[in-house]
């Protein structure tokens, strides 16, 4: 664009409100719009963050001047606000899963290469200070060859809002299969995927899902490497689990718990002793602390990787949270967004990334209703 700087509009302030501070303090932004149907949570906002350029009616949103929305409303308004963006001439960021259906993916595909706009799906995951620590050892040959991978996410949604009860869990199953897909730099092919348990009926009702469990094992396209997922909705005790596994040859790392130091394993010279002797290679264990990659980022939202607080001005006395959302994730999406439209290039998690991430969880999802049977992930490229 020539080094102009950008309008963007934020749809849906509930989880979206950790956003428009970011993109204001961008260095490529000009003007933050926020947009949401709650006139009581938009009003609010506007007033404790000095926003003000609001509007409660989407279609007011895409007729304004803005370059760019950013969707961060329920999961299954997702495509259709898309597609409307798109064909509206807007590029467009939306919060995971970019869709529910296979159909859905390929509407905002056709929308995307029709209006020649950006497309970006805003995923936590790979941009997290796990996921960035990896990818750094990747590049330093660290690890190897990979062998195999593994994802995990266990959440319970009960008292959520009514859209969640009994939703397929691979419906929603992007942040534990982005990280698997863009380390390994490959497609997802095939998958075969088991359900598990049983959930009791007002929850089935709703999506026909009986699962409160689902477990995929995906073909990666280079038909030598396979990944496994495992994710889970309702009715499993479990504390909260987001966490990826990634096994070389010469180095594997391991992060599987909400906050807690993740592992590297490497082999080390020497032998193991066993009760039968000396056999086998020794391998050593490690708890590593992931930096803050913020040197990535302009100076000017470098402080968004970390949480920190401010002043409340209708509570004086009080502070609001401000920045750290999923492991320092949220500026890096920010960035990358806001300079695939300035540099006039797709992001890195453009319109094809996005449809294999998330079809794989669709798809893994039609395979556990078929009782395991393989589905051939479509390659919409």
């Amino acid at each position: 664009m020539g080094g102009k700087k950008i309008k963007v509009g934020i749809v849906g302030l509930v989880f979206g409100g950790a956003f428009p501070t970011i993109y204001r303090d961008h260095p490529d932004v000009e003007e933050v719009v926020i947009c949401d149907k709650n006139e009581e949570l938009l009003d609010s906002f506007s007033r404790k963050f000095g926003f003000t350029k609001c509007c409660r009616d989407y279609q007011e949103l895409l007729n304004s001047d803005v370059d760019a929305v950013h969707i961060l409303t329920n999961i299954h308004t997702h495509a259709d606000l898309a597609v409307q963006a798109l064909n509206a001439g807007k590029h467009c960021a939306v919060t995971v899963p970019m869709a529910t259906t296979l159909d859905e993916i390929r509407d905002i595909i056709q929308a995307k290469k029709k209006s020649r706009k950006r497309f970006m799906m805003m995923e936590t995951s790979v941009y997290t200070y796990q996921c960035l620590y990896v990818k750094a050892l990747m590049e330093q040959g660290k690890l190897g060859r990979i062998q195999y991978l593994r994802g995990t996410h266990f959440q319970d949604m009960e008292g959520w809002p009514d859209y969640w009860k009994g939703l397929p869990p691979l419906h929603y199953a992007t942040h534990a299969v982005s990280p698997l897909l863009y380390l390994s730099g490959q497609r997802a092919l095939k998958v075969h995927c088991f359900g598990s348990g049983t959930m009791r009926e007002e929850l089935v009702e709703h999506y026909g899902n009986p699962y409160p469990v689902e477990t995929a094992v995906f073909q990666l396209e280079d038909g030598r490497t396979s990944a496994d997922v495992t994710r889970s909705l309702f009715e499993t005790a479990h504390d909260y689990v987001e966490g990826f596994s990634v096994f070389g040859d010469k180095m594997s790392f391991e992060w599987n718990f909400e906050n807690e130091d993740p592992y590297v394993y490497a082999f080390e010279e020497g032998m193991a002793e066993t009760n039968i002797g000396n056999r086998g290679r020794m391998i050593s264990r490690q708890a590593v602390h992931c930096p803050n990659r913020d040197e990535l980022l302009p100076e000017e939202i470098r402080k968004y990787t970390t949480e920190f607080a401010i002043l409340d001005p209708d509570n004086p006395e009080m502070y609001m949270k401000q920045g750290g959302g999923h492991h320092g994730s949220h500026p890096h999406l920010v960035n990358e967004f806001v300079r695939s439209i300035v540099e006039e290039r797709e992001p890195l998690i453009d319109v094809y990334t996005a449809a294999n991430w998330t079809a794989a969880g669709i798809c893994g999802h039609l395979s556990a209703m078929k009782q395991g049977e393989g589905v051939e992930i479509p390659d919409f490229r």
